[in-house]
């Protein structure tokens, strides 16, 4: 009985494999040429519409009667960056604002040069955990203390701009349903060729998907190391999850699925430090890739609801990148196993080199895409345009590494065991070659 199955259940698959590879190449190479051109055009609609007529350089809208900003900032052995991080926060040009700064159990003295700062800066109050709790819990603890009605938080490491929190404010408050807005991140790590390629990627690639998916309806994921929040909102949606490995991605996807909206602000600006060897970018990016699998698994279900429908776009999206992805596996298993094996003609994958007009056409793109990226992000940082040498580089280094860390990100977040607590990881950093 089963014999007699198995034979027509593998003529299927057969037939089925053959059916679908003759599309893998097209789909491979295609899949980024749609992408960008949808980034694209959103991007400078985005611009367009919004972002042309607010000028930088005018300085931040004015708010009448400002309502109190708590800035949290959680930190874990921030020995090295926290006296710069938390001395940039109370420079704030905004009139209304607390500091709270959250030691989650360092044992690098941050504590004790935390408690020293404190004593000369009224704004700013420390909070003090005996041990590692994790940044969830951190933030958590923060908003606890917290005074304000609104609550932006940047990383341990991060130096706020000036005018970052009356930017972000003000868009809090130009709608009563807007949960919380993200900011503009800018790199400070720029020693290496890794780090060069990372400027180009956050004004190229990240800050013009955020201005994309702004337009589509959804933001995928607020930058952790600066958004601002509705508390009402985080309060509406049980704030940050403490078994996830990226709370900035949970908390943005349970905003946008209690109906809250989240926004870019690109005039938020915010200088951070990024990885700049091999190792300690694998480490950043697979946490990303386990992050993003966490949050998909756990919000599947709900997003499918027909109420949840402005969500389904995120869906889509994260489907057809996990479909590139083994798309890709799968065309370069073929064409190996080719080479040893002679394959059935629909399953041949001769070459996993494009046609030249595909790789021209995708080159082009790749390259309008920074420089209509680049044209835009320059009206917040000088000589970017110098970055398109290094960012052309991007999809040879940081494909591979996305390829590769949603293969093994994915599994681990399958895997990972739920309800267990999600901690602080020494990470690197790099070294600041520029200062804000």
């Amino acid at each position: 009985m089963i014999g007699a199955l198995l034979g027509p259940l593998l003529v299927a698959l057969m037939v089925g494999l053959a059916a679908v590879s003759g599309f893998l190449l097209e789909f491979v190479f295609l899949y980024p040429f749609f992408m960008s051109f949808i980034w694209i055009v959103g991007g400078l609609y985005f611009y367009a519409h919004w972002e042309r007529r607010g000028g930088h350089d005018g300085g931040p809208p004015r708010i009448e009667n400002p309502p109190m900003v708590s800035i949290l900032v959680p930190c874990f052995n921030e020995v090295a960056n926290a006296v710069d991080t938390v001395t940039a926060a109370l420079k704030q040009s905004y009139a209304n604002y607390e500091v709270i700064a959250i030691d989650d159990g360092s044992s690098d003295g941050t504590a004790d040069m935390l408690d020293q700062l404190a004593l000369s800066h009224p704004r700013l109050r420390v909070v003090h955990f005996s041990k590692n709790q994790g940044k969830a819990m951190a933030l958590r603890m923060g908003a606890l203390a917290a005074r304000g009605e609104h609550l932006l938080c940047i990383d341990g490491d991060a130096i706020l701009d000036p005018d970052a929190t009356s930017y972000m404010i003000a868009l809090l408050a130009s709608s009563p349903r807007v949960g919380a807005v993200t900011g503009n991140p800018r790199i400070r790590t720029r020693s290496t060729l890794l780090g060069r390629i990372q400027v180009g990627e956050f004004s190229s690639i990240i800050g013009l998907i955020k201005r994309a998916q702004r337009i589509y309806g959804t933001v995928n994921t607020v930058s952790g190391v600066i958004v601002a929040y509705r508390r009402a909102a985080l309060h509406s949606c049980g704030y940050w999850s403490l078994d996830m490995v990226t709370e900035d991605i949970d908390v943005s996807w349970m905003l946008q699925i209690d109906h809250w909206s989240v926004q870019y602000e690109p005039r938020a600006l915010c200088w951070i430090l990024m990885p700049e060897t091999l190792k300690g970018l694998w480490h950043q990016r697979l946490r990303w890739a386990q992050g993003g699998a966490e949050v998909f698994i756990k919000q599947i279900r709900p997003m499918l609801s027909w109420r949840q429908r402005r969500m389904w776009g995120v869906v889509v999206e994260y489907s057809l990148s996990l479909v590139w992805v083994w798309a890709i596996v799968l065309t370069v298993a073929l064409w190996i196993i080719g080479k040893f094996v002679a394959m059935p003609e629909g399953l041949n994958v001769p070459s996993i080199q494009p046609p030249a007009f595909w790789g021209l056409l995708l080159a082009v793109v790749c390259l309008v895409q920074f420089a209509v990226a680049l044209a835009i992000e320059s009206r917040y940082e000088k000589n970017l345009f110098r970055s398109i040498f290094w960012v052309i580089w991007y999809p040879f280094f940081f494909w591979i590494i996305m390829l590769t860390t949603t293969l093994v990100g994915f599994p681990k977040a399958l895997l990972r065991a739920r309800r267990s607590r999600a901690r602080w990881a020494a990470s690197d950093r790099g070294m600041p070659s520029t200062t804000p």
